[in-house]
């Protein structure tokens, strides 16, 4: 990627992508229960290949990965959004074991994953995490013991339905941050136990419930008291692409609202002839476009191990998302009540785009995260 612009390769890639998403992925979605994890449509996004470049890519061919599907099929974005989610700490921090027993599974698409970070009352402020990890010599003995896990998990996508979940609890090594370590936990581990939540977004969210749920040294994602640092890396490669996913819906949203005000009559001519609509759609345009190249920045400054990551995957994802509500939002009055009918494209999109906002930290929280990056910088000098 040069001075921001894709090559032939790339834009030729993400047009394949959007016809498979269309074509093949979006008849799978649509007959999957809302709310509920779609193992069909995973199966083929693992016979696709597409999982496996979600662990071998960049975080530029992720966002243009993620971007692509959801102007195509939000749900196959979604599941497999997912998917790398809940096991990118695997790859990184996992050991031979964890990695060798479920990334093949996942990639496949046959073992759904989890990120576990939320809590009823740690959601933005991730740091004040309160599931406890109790040491308990008698868990794993022979290893020096291990760890008990009781407490609550709350607004975890892909639960209760997962096959295994990436938690992170708080061990004690230190205050607020420094005390969280990170776990691979079996959905089938004793003492843990789930239910599904009713929520606006299609995609399955639930709760999490930890009755003592024994846990040993060789679940450990990392080293103990090094989980927070886990789950940043994480949210620092995902945040950006989550930006991609609402840049892809608002450019979606776009297309069908220019298709739309060019073609409807009214007022003796078209909707495009009003200056107030043609004036909208450009403003529409452009906010898409900045939104679209401000993620491909922070992808690049991703790849190139940059130093200011976290203020530019924090202002991708601020932009990304507010604009892509923006931009549904005024594509919908731009349609008027039949953009309204269940089933129709911008009535999918407008349930599918308030969420991002909300999700791997609310844009208040992104507003945070900048501000901070900002006056260090100025407290440096």
């Amino acid at each position: 990627m040069t001075g921001f612009a894709l090559g032939v390769d790339q834009e030729e890639w993400c047009g394949q992508l959007r016809a498979l998403a269309a074509e093949r992925l979006r008849p799978l979605a649509e007959k999957g229960e809302p709310g509920r994890v779609n193992r069909p449509l995973l199966a083929a996004l693992g016979e696709l290949g597409l999982l496996e470049r979600v662990f071998a890519s960049g975080a530029l061919e992720l966002c243009l990965l993620r971007e692509s599907l959801a102007y195509g099929c939000t749900e196959a974005e979604t599941a497999l959004a997912l998917q790398g989610l809940g096991a990118y700490p695997v790859l990184r921090a996992g050991n031979e074991e964890q990695r060798e027993r479920w990334l093949p599974e996942v990639r496949a698409g046959r073992a759904v994953a989890a990120f576990a970070l939320s809590e009823p009352g740690a959601g933005s402020d991730a740091a004040a995490l309160a599931l406890a990890a109790t040491a308990d010599p008698a868990v794993e003995p022979a290893a020096g013991g291990g760890w008990r896990l009781s407490g609550e998990k709350c607004w975890i996508s892909n639960a209760p339905e997962a096959d295994f979940y990436t938690v992170f609890a708080r061990t004690g090594e230190g205050p607020g941050a420094k005390g969280v370590s990170a776990f691979l936990v079996p959905a089938d581990r004793p003492g843990l136990s789930g239910a599904a939540l009713d929520m606006l977004s299609p995609h399955p969210i639930g709760s999490l419930t930890f009755d003592d749920v024994p846990v040993g040294p060789r679940d450990l994602l990392g080293e103990p008291g090094r989980g927070f640092r886990v789950a940043m890396d994480t949210l620092n490669l995902f945040r950006p692409s989550v930006g991609a996913f609402a840049v892809g819906m608002a450019r979606a949203a776009l297309d069908a609202t220019l298709a739309y005000t060019a073609d409807r009559t009214a007022f003796g001519g078209t909707l495009s002839d009003l200056q107030a609509v043609a004036h909208r759609v450009a403003e529409m345009a452009t906010r898409t476009e900045a939104a679209r190249l401000l993620v491909y920045a922070a992808a690049g400054a991703y790849d190139r191990g940059a130093g200011d990551v976290p203020r530019r995957a924090a202002m991708a994802k601020l932009l990304a998302t507010e604009t892509a509500q923006y931009v549904v939002d005024h594509a919908v009055q731009l349609h008027g009540a039949v953009a309204l009918q269940r089933g129709h494209l911008l009535e999918h999109l407008y349930r599918e785009v308030r969420a991002p906002r909300i999700y791997e930290g609310a844009s208040e929280v992104q507003r945070t995260i900048i501000a901070k990056e900002l006056y260090a910088g100025v407290v440096a000098r």
